[in-house]
């Protein structure tokens, strides 16, 4: 069985930064790609990143230049550091594998 665990979130000020991790277990972690969503109240959800197993990634338009994705297929863990983060950011954040998903992790920026 397939566990996303997220951790990271918290209460943040416009500007800071946040590094998100998801640690995977019950699945060959280094053969997925592996992706962060966003969902805000009253919004859908929302891809933010992914990595392939390979190390390649993308980007939303909203984020690029801000978050970084990376992988540590050692430690089946993938991680999303948040830079420069804006109000706009403030969401549930989840990561995946294209067949399930964690519980998230709160983001909240405000000052």
């Amino acid at each position: 069985q397939v566990q996303l665990v997220e951790s990271g979130g918290g209460l943040v000020q416009p500007g800071g930064s946040l590094r998100l991790s998801c640690a995977a277990s019950g699945v060959i972690f280094r053969f997925r790609r592996m992706r962060w969503y966003r969902q805000a109240p009253g919004k859908q959800r929302e891809l933010v990143a992914d990595i392939t197993p390979g190390g390649s990634t993308n980007y939303a338009d909203s984020v690029k230049g801000r978050f970084t994705i990376s992988r540590d297929n050692a430690k089946n863990t993938v991680y999303l550091q948040m830079n420069s983060l804006k109000s706009e950011d403030t969401a549930v954040y989840f990561c995946g594998d294209g067949i399930s998903s964690g519980q998230g992790t709160q983001v909240t920026v405000s000052s």
